[in-house]
């Protein structure tokens, strides 16, 4: 076992508190190998007094709800989207001008109305940045990072009464727009996408009409972070939890899914998804940083959802950042007291440092998704005989600065990775184990150090 399994390990054992209590956060550690500079940097850039200052102005606008004025400079969404689309110009203009600068716009679309929660025809308007790629051979892989930034009160219809949404979901737009500061002003590999959504409250369709833009225009989608209620660590009982966030991810695709091929393969647990949830989790844990991912192994909580579940409605992987836990009485409440108990979605409820950390564990993510090369394609184990070792195979990824390839394995019964094998920069493995007691994937690594995720190996007679 490695190092990197057994800390795994550990962290689950620690996650797995008394029946019905949150995980506690898992104790410090140093990092398993050296980490990327650039991404050391970036990391490091985040700044918490910026991140409580996007909450607070978010919620200042009084309320945020889809169908709520656009006209006034200071109240309702338009203010709202407005101010946004600002703060990520003043991001882009620290960063390259020309081919290469970060563009900013507004992501408009037309919105029939549905019967239920959109009562007229009307026009969506999302918030976009786009981080062009530098490697022409990347370029066209896009990294989504995604908040929603409309608000709602307790009547989902309410769209003149206060509703400051401070954790749901100022919070997860203030690691949109955290994120775009300290990135624009670098350059990447692939492509950055910084996207703030309207209309999640009413039925995500700012992240749909996007999300199916994009698969019209067929862009090479690889991975969506979404972060929905990402501020408020507090659970009921009064009790932080600081050190953790809820990764959630499908296990059987919503589009595109090959259910005989899966049922064969026994890769209930290996959509791109999962694998993106892992990824996050890995590099989480190899920066030592101080929020920690806990794998979720469902889409979503139960009656609830979000933005990412548009994006892996039409095949892209997509996963979901929320608390550990949640106090209901700060989400979908009219402000006010009764009976003792202060109800609201206020930016007084959201601990600053701990949104900031995860805003970290976003950005870390992204570097290393836009900076490693691409999974390796056709990752395969081949099963033209019987033998008591496993062969793989994979074509070569087309970026340049390839250096090397590890083939990695984990238990069918285990949620993680266990193991890894740096093989070198050949197309072929051979390793002396079971190719029925395990699981197989490769990624590929470049010469900085930034490792892809893993591309599940499937079967192949050759």
């Amino acid at each position: 076992m490695t190092r990197s399994s057994l800390l795994h390990g550990l962290f689950l054992l620690a996650s797995g508190c008394a029946l019905g209590a949150p995980p506690r956060p898992p104790a410090p550690r140093p990092p398993l190998v050296r980490t990327p500079p650039d991404a050391d940097a970036v990391i490091a850039a985040v700044d918490p007094a910026r991140v409580d200052g996007y909450v607070r102005t978010l919620a200042a606008f009084g309320t945020r709800h889809t169908l709520s004025d656009t006209q006034s400079k200071t109240r309702g969404i338009g203010a709202a989207r407005r101010w946004i689309k600002e703060e990520l110009e003043r991001s882009a203009a620290r960063g390259p001008r020309g081919e290469g600068a970060m563009q900013v716009s507004f992501d408009a679309h037309a919105l029939a109305a549905d019967g239920a929660r959109i009562p007229r025809d009307m026009e969506l308007v999302n918030v976009v940045a786009v981080l062009p790629g530098t490697m022409p051979a990347a370029r066209a892989r896009r990294y989504y990072v995604v908040g929603h930034f409309d608000s709602r009160a307790t009547d989902a219809m309410d769209a003149t009464s206060d509703a400051p949404g401070a954790n749901d979901d100022a919070s997860g737009v203030a690691v949109v727009l955290e994120a775009a500061r300290v990135m624009a002003a670098r350059s990447y590999d692939a492509t950055l996408v910084f996207l703030a959504t309207a209309g999640e409250e009413q039925g995500l369709y700012g992240a749909k009409l996007h999300a199916k833009a994009a698969r019209e225009a067929s862009l090479d989608v690889r991975a969506v972070l979404s972060d929905d209620i990402v501020g408020d660590p507090t659970g009921p009982s009064g009790k932080k939890t600081t050190g953790a966030i809820r990764v959630f991810s499908e296990g059987l695709p919503s589009a595109g899914a090959d259910f005989a091929e899966i049922r064969k393969l026994a890769s209930e647990s290996d959509s791109p998804s999962r694998q993106l949830a892992r990824f996050v989790a890995d590099v989480a844990l190899r920066h030592a940083l101080a929020v920690q991912p806990v794998l979720v192994f469902r889409p979503d909580r139960f009656l609830r959802g979000g933005d990412h579940l548009a994006f892996n409605d039409v095949g892209y992987p997509a996963v979901r950042f929320t608390t550990v836990e949640e106090t209901y009485t700060r989400q979908h409440q009219n402000v006010r007291e009764e009976g003792g108990v202060r109800y609201g979605d206020v930016p007084e409820a959201v601990d600053v440092r701990y949104l900031a950390d995860v805003a970290r564990v976003n950005i870390a993510a992204l570097a290393h998704l836009a900076n490693a090369p691409r999974p390796p394609d056709d990752a395969r184990i081949v099963t033209a005989e019987l033998g008591s070792d496993v062969v793989l195979r994979w074509s070569a990824c087309p970026e340049p600065d390839v250096a090397s390839y590890d083939v990695v394995w984990r238990r069918t019964t285990s949620p993680t990775w266990e193991g890894a094998k740096d093989v070198g920069n050949v197309l072929e493995a051979r390793l002396p184990m079971s190719k029925d007691d395990n699981i197989f994937g490769v990624r590929a690594r470049d010469k900085l150090g930034y490792v892809s995720p893993v591309a599940f190996a499937r079967a192949a007679p050759k």
